[in-house]
């Protein structure tokens, strides 16, 4: 049961003996209005150690064998810290919660109030399940979760997933906006297939989360891929699903960031962060692009695009094309040849 962090001297359901130990999580969750979906991720990343996700809020469609997002109802911001020692746990959940009430504080937009809860590995995919469907996004790219069907239609590029506690189910729009620009990719021929006569592009997934858009690159044509991400529950999550969509010899992970010492460089290189990371990353992100390579970002609010555009200009990136969905959007970055 989720229940809200207590001050008093009762321990909280979460802080009690036997809840904790190897495969127990602590969820921090929040709920929180679309426009303070990123400052709160951004408080909750300082204090949990497992990573965070977003999970917008939607609703089904097409006799449940597609999602909608729904703009007018929260996203619940979620993050996970180790529940193996409760005094560090009490300090985390006590630090989050002082930040989120000093945000709160500002009265910008709703923000729920934090509330705690003990997840098991062991439960964990089970939570997804219930949530999470068949999804189409853009043109031909569908998102299978590995527990359901799906008839395949012709040109359909399907990805089994299962993304445990890893950030990246196609349901969020910064997801899909990075979805729909590799298959752009795809379709301008950047992503030569097998049998291309051009050389096979060389792709850079920064932040790559459940592995996601690193499968649909491979899926869409890249013959390389590599992942990074600096949670090493996400390294874990993409090579496994690597393996069920058979592409372990095109898709590799490993846990870091950029810079990551890549001698030859990308042709392509997209991350789905978020716009401080992104700002503050520029240079690195550049300095990864082979000359006249592209860089697809997103995780970008529509008002900290200006932020964006600013830290790419001065990095040397000319921003080219621009994505939106509901208030969130994707810009795509050149290298000068």
């Amino acid at each position: 049961m989720t229940r809200s962090v207590e001050r008093s001297e009762t321990p909280a359901p979460w802080d009690e003996e036997g809840l904790t130990g190897d495969g127990a999580w602590l969820e921090l969750s929040v709920q929180a209005d679309l426009e303070a979906v990123e400052a709160v991720s951004e408080i909750l990343s300082r204090w949990a150690s497992g990573g965070t996700s977003v999970e917008p809020a939607f609703k089904l469609i097409d006799d449940g064998l597609g999602a909608r997002v729904d703009p007018d109802r929260p996203a619940i911001v979620r993050a996970y810290l180790p529940a193996l020692d409760r005094t560090d746990s009490r300090a985390a959940i006590a630090g989050a919660r002082e930040a989120l009430g000093h945000l709160q504080a500002f009265g910008l937009r709703p923000i729920g109030d934090l509330e705690v809860s003990v997840v098991h590995e062991s439960d964990w995919a089970e939570a997804w399940k219930r949530h999470f469907p068949v999804l189409r996004v853009g043109r031909r790219v569908v998102i299978r979760p590995t527990w359901r069907r799906h008839r395949r239609l012709p040109g359909d590029v399907v990805i089994a997933l299962d993304p445990g506690m890893a950030f990246g189910t196609g349901l969020h729009p910064t997801t899909r906006l990075c979805l729909e620009g590799i298959e752009r990719w795809a379709d301008a021929g950047l992503l030569p297939g097998r049998d291309a006569p051009a050389r096979p592009a060389r792709v850079l997934d920064v932040g790559c989360g459940s592995g996601i858009l690193a499968i649909a690159a491979a899926r869409l044509g890249a013959r390389r891929v590599l992942g990074v991400d600096t949670d090493p529950i996400a390294v874990e999550a993409t090579l496994a699903n690597a393996r069920r969509n058979r592409l372990v010899r095109r898709v590799v992970a490993r846990r870091g960031s950029v810079p990551t010492d890549d001698r030859e460089g990308f042709d392509l290189v997209v991350a789905n962060l978020i716009a401080s990371l992104l700002g503050s990353l520029a240079a690195s992100l550049r300095a990864e692009l082979v000359p006249g390579g592209r860089l697809l970002a997103s995780g970008i609010f529509v008002d900290r695009e200006d932020d964006v555009r600013a830290a790419f200009g001065d990095a040397g990136l000319a921003v080219g094309g621009r994505w939106v969905e509901g208030d969130w959007l994707a810009l795509e970055a050149r290298r000068p040849s």
